[in-house]
């Protein structure tokens, strides 16, 4: 699905992605892309929860711990 839709947006054919996933791995290395794609996602992340308008770092309960 995500091929068709880069397809049809940017007009990219197969032979043209692997160029750009080469250059891609050249400029970054292959030990970089993996913490670059994992803050991608984080930010993400925060943006799907600041336009929920949740705030993913303080998800506590409201009812305190019972004590037995």
């Amino acid at each position: 699905m995500l091929n068709s839709v880069l397809l049809g947006i940017f007009g990219l054919g197969g032979s043209e992605m692997i160029i750009i996933l080469i250059i891609v791995l050249l400029l970054f290395g292959g030990k970089k892309i993996p913490e670059l794609m994992k803050g991608l996602g984080r930010g993400v992340k925060e943006f799907k929860d600041a336009s929920k308008g949740t705030d993913s770092e303080n998800n506590t309960t409201s009812t305190p711990d019972k004590k037995e």
